[in-house]
C-alpha cells in the first residue's frame, strides 16, 4: 500500500511539475497588452500591442490624419506625450462607441459598419453626392476583388500554382534551395526613404529573419515556423510578439520564400481574374476556417507572383497588408524577386536585394526570439 501510495504522490508531484513549467512557458508567451504597455488606454484594453498599433494605422487609413494629429504637437518631441489627453483622442472614443452601438443594435453584433465605412480616408465624411465619381470613369482597386466562386474560364488553383512553380525553375530546383542569405537596401517612412542596409536570412520551409540596420539601431523581423517578434531599437516598445493575422502573415511572407509550399497556407482556393497597372493578372483567394484570406496575384502570361494581400481582423475592422514582387532574377537556377515593396496602413518600404546566397548554413539562434532593441534617447 505504501509503495502505491508513494507511486501515487511522486506521480502527482510530477504532474504538479508538469503543469507548473507548463503553465509558466505559457505565462512567458503571453503577448503583452496595450494598457501594459501604453498609458491612458481606455477602450482597448486586452488587445496585444501589435494589434493596437494596426488600430492606429486603421484609424489613420480611415480618416487620413495621422499620428500627431490626434496625439498633439508636443507628441513630436516625445514618445511619452503619446499618453497625453486630447480632444481628439475623447471624440475618437465616442465615435468608437458608437460604431460598436451601430452594430450591436442594427446587426446583431457583426461588424457591418466601421470608421472606414463613411469616413473613407477623409477626416469628416462626405454627405453630398459626387458627380465626378457618379458619371467619372469607374476605378478598380484590385486588392478589393472577392473570389467567392471559381470563375468561369478561369484556370484551377492546381493549374496556377504548378505555372508558378515552372515559372520560377521547376518544382526540382525549388527542392534544391534549402536556405538564402541576402543582402540589399531598405527604404521607407521610418527612413525619410533613404537607402539602410538591410539583411534576409531565409529558411525552408517557413523561417525567416530580416535585419534592417538603422541609425537609431537594428530592427529585427523574426519568424521561427511558429512565433513572430520585432524588436526595434528607439520605440516605446522595444519588443513586440506577433499574434493572431501579423503572425500568420508572417508564416505566408517566410513561405514565399519557398513557394513549393505556398498552395498549403490555406485550404481552399478560388481562381479569378483582374487588373493591375492595366496587367491582366489571375488571382487566387485562398481560405481555411477560422483564418483571414490570402490572396495571391499572379501575371497571366509569365505565371510569377506579383502581388500578395493579407488581412488583420482587428476589434475596430479588417486591415490589409500588401507585397508587391517585381524585378525576378535567376539565382542558382531559381527566379528570385529581388525588389519587394509592402505597403500597409501604416507605412510603406521598398526593399531592394543586391546579393543573394543560397544554400548556406544559418544557425538556429537567428531565428529565435530576438532581444529588445535599445531604449529610446531622450528627446
Amino acid at each position: 500500500m505504501f509503495f502505491k501510495r508513494n507511486r501515487i504522490l511522486k506521480s502527482s508531484g510530477i504532474m504538479t511539475v508538469i503543469l507548473l513549467v507548463t503553465g509558466i512557458a505559457a505565462f512567458a508567451q503571453q503577448p503583452q497588452m496595450a494598457e501594459e504597455a501604453f498609458k491612458n488606454i481606455q477602450l482597448l484594453k486586452g488587445v496585444p500591442v501589435d494589434q493596437f498599433m494596426d488600430i492606429m494605422g486603421f484609424f489613420s487609413a480611415s480618416t487620413n490624419l495621422n499620428c500627431i494629429d490626434c496625439h498633439g504637437e508636443a507628441a513630436g518631441g516625445g514618445w511619452e506625450h503619446y499618453a497625453d489627453e486630447t480632444p481628439m483622442k475623447a471624440k475618437a472614443r465616442k465615435m468608437m462607441l458608437m460604431v460598436q452601438n451601430l452594430n450591436k443594435d442594427s446587426f446583431g453584433g457583426a461588424r457591418f459598419v466601421t470608421c472606414y465605412t463613411c469616413h473613407r480616408g477623409d477626416r469628416r465624411p462626405q454627405v453630398d453626392p459626387s458627380l465626378a465619381i457618379q458619371y467619372g470613369e469607374p476605378t478598380i482597386d484590385p486588392n478589393l476583388v472577392e473570389i467567392t466562386r471559381q470563375a468561369a474560364g478561369a484556370p484551377s488553383a492546381d493549374q496556377v500554382f504548378d505555372k508558378y512553380i515552372q515559372a520560377l525553375g521547376g518544382s526540382r530546383g525549388l527542392a534544391g534551395l534549402t536556405s538564402f542569405v541576402a543582402k540589399g537596401t531598405y527604404n521607407g517612412y521610418d527612413t525619410e526613404f533613404e537607402d539602410m542596409p538591410i539583411e534576409v536570412y531565409a529558411k525552408g520551409p517557413d523561417h525567416r529573419t530580416t535585419v534592417i540596420h538603422f541609425r537609431s539601431g537594428d530592427s529585427i523581423t523574426t519568424f521561427d515556423g511558429h512565433s513572430g517578434w520585432i524588436s526595434e531599437a528607439d520605440k516605446p516598445v522595444p519588443l513586440i510578439q506577433l499574434t493572431g493575422g501579423e503572425v500568420d502573415g508572417a508564416k505566408v511572407d517566410a513561405v514565399v520564400a519557398f513557394p513549393a509550399g505556398l498552395k498549403q497556407v490555406r485550404a481552399t482556393w478560388l481562381v479569378g481574374t483582374t487588373q493591375i497597372d492595366d496587367r491582366d493578372v489571375i488571382v487566387a483567394q485562398g481560405t481555411s476556417g477560422g483564418q483571414q484570406p490570402v490572396k495571391l496575384y499572379f501575371d497571366k502570361d509569365s505565371g510569377l507572383l506579383v502581388r500578395q494581400v493579407r488581412y488583420v481582423q482587428l476589434p475596430v475592422g479588417r486591415v490589409p497588408t500588401q507585397m508587391d514582387y517585381n524585378d525576378y532574377r535567376d539565382v542558382a537556377g531559381v527566379k528570385m524577386p529581388f525588389k519587394v515593396v509592402a505597403t500597409w496602413v501604416d507605412g510603406r518600404s521598398t526593399t531592394k536585394l543586391t546579393e543573394v546566397q543560397t544554400n548556406v548554413p544559418i544557425d538556429a539562434a537567428k531565428f529565435a526570439k530576438p532581444s529588445p532593441g535599445a531604449k529610446p534617447a531622450a528627446r
